[in-house]
């Protein structure tokens, strides 16, 4: 009988759970995140007030990240990932009924502590169950689930900001709440720790992980991918889409398109990662950003008509989106490759999340720098090199995928 592959491989039913509660965190993600700024300027702040209070999730994660991998590595993945929900829940619960600007931005800044804590224990949930062979699957199933949330959200937080903007975050509390019981029952039999009397998985350190070419490429490739992808994509491409055509559903309708990719693509690149490696997809993936993303610059020229110029931005958007879902499975399973199910690596892996979230907050501020001093195309151009670095760095990088996980050719099957 043939050897069984990844196509025949079951995902677990706890991936399903954790898969369900992405999906439910990105919806109500999305429900916030288009009042957030509005609610912080009903305090009578400026602009700049108002991105802070966006900035401190973000900033709060990053700090905390050292912190959340420790705590992952002493009490384990699901205490954490219950918890980090829980926090973030009570911290859009009392964002809700904020007082204050100061208020707003501590209670907000809040969330990025439970955030960070759930998204480490939730990749070190997803390195510890998923089977191997079908990490890229998985990887691929657990981002797809975040991102129809993400594009989800906002529709839902437009209509219900209508009751008034406190309103969506009361509703994202309750999401998360639902979410926690829900993982706290369909995982409570996972065998996630050693029963009593085992000894405990051995930890991989950063500084031995580090001792692996492919795990430094990893981190720089998470810098440049935040930045890229994660970062650039967010906060200033609307900008370029409101200069391309100034009416608001333009900037809207580009990340939307951008997010269609990345969605339709995460179909295929999570098996195509189980198939023929972690590596080529990484390069493919940030190639294609990178020139995607440098070229977006270019709709921009004077000899473009405003027509030319959207159809440009939405195409260029689209395949933007489409490394993104080459990128984004490959490497979560490439750092699940390298963790392995035997050993526990809370600090590994909230070592590359902060070097993500890196990106994330320090792309968009230099890119922001340099469109105001030379304008869009010099500022898109250096997005896309960064893209390219970071599959340069892979080029020098070993294939994480070990052989035995993949599946037998036709010819080496009995």
């Amino acid at each position: 009988m043939s050897a069984p592959t990844a196509e025949r491989v079951r995902i677990p039913s706890e991936i399903w759970i954790l898969v369900g509660a992405s999906f439910v965190i990105a919806v109500g993600f999305g429900l916030v995140s288009p009042v957030l700024p509005g609610f912080a300027r009903s305090f009578d702040v400026g602009a700049t007030a108002a991105t802070i209070v966006v900035s401190a999730f973000a900033f709060c994660r990053l700090v905390f990240a050292p912190a959340g991998g420790r705590l992952v590595q002493r009490l384990g993945e699901r205490p954490v990932y219950l918890t980090g929900l829980m926090v973030v829940a009570v911290s859009s619960l009392a964002t809700a009924f904020a007082q204050s600007y100061w208020q707003l931005l501590v209670f907000r800044g809040l969330g990025g502590l439970g955030s960070t804590m759930f998204t480490i224990s939730a990749i070190a949930l997803v390195v510890g169950l998923a089977p191997p062979g079908i990490r890229g699957r998985v990887s691929s199933l657990w981002g797809s689930s975040f991102i129809i949330g993400s594009m989800v959200g906002p529709v839902i937080g437009g209509l219900i900001a209508q009751w008034g903007m406190r309103v969506p975050f009361v509703v994202y509390a309750v999401a998360l709440v639902v979410a926690a019981l829900v993982v706290a029952v369909g995982l409570g039999g996972a065998r996630l720790r050693p029963p009593p009397g085992e000894a405990d998985r051995p930890v991989l350190t950063v500084r031995e992980a580090l001792g692996e070419k492919a795990y430094r490429a990893a981190l720089a490739c998470g810098v440049a991918n935040g930045w890229a992808n994660l970062g650039v994509r967010m906060a200033v491409i609307p900008l370029l889409a409101a200069a391309v055509r100034d009416e608001t559903w333009v900037a809207g309708a580009t990340l939307t398109t951008a997010a269609l990719g990345t969605a339709i693509t995460l179909q295929v690149t999570g098996r195509l990662a189980d198939r023929v490696g972690r590596r080529p997809l990484i390069i493919a993936g940030m190639v294609t950003s990178g020139v995607s993303l440098g070229m977006l610059g270019l709709s921009l020229l004077p000899g473009l008509g405003a027509a030319s110029s959207l159809a440009v931005l939405l195409g260029l958007s689209l395949v933007s989106g489409v490394g993104a879902g080459f990128v984004n499975p490959a490497q979560q399973a490439a750092i699940a490759d390298i963790v392995g199910q035997e050993r526990n690596g809370g600090t590994v892996l909230s070592t590359y999340q902060m070097a993500t979230d890196s990106g994330v907050i320090v792309g968009p501020v230099l890119t922001g720098l340099v469109v105001d001093l030379v304008g869009f195309g010099p500022a898109l151009a250096t997005t896309g090199a960064v893209s390219l670095l970071g599959a340069l760095i892979w080029l020098r990088a070993p294939e994480t995928l070990a052989p035995a996980t993949q599946p037998p050719t036709a010819a080496s099957t009995p």
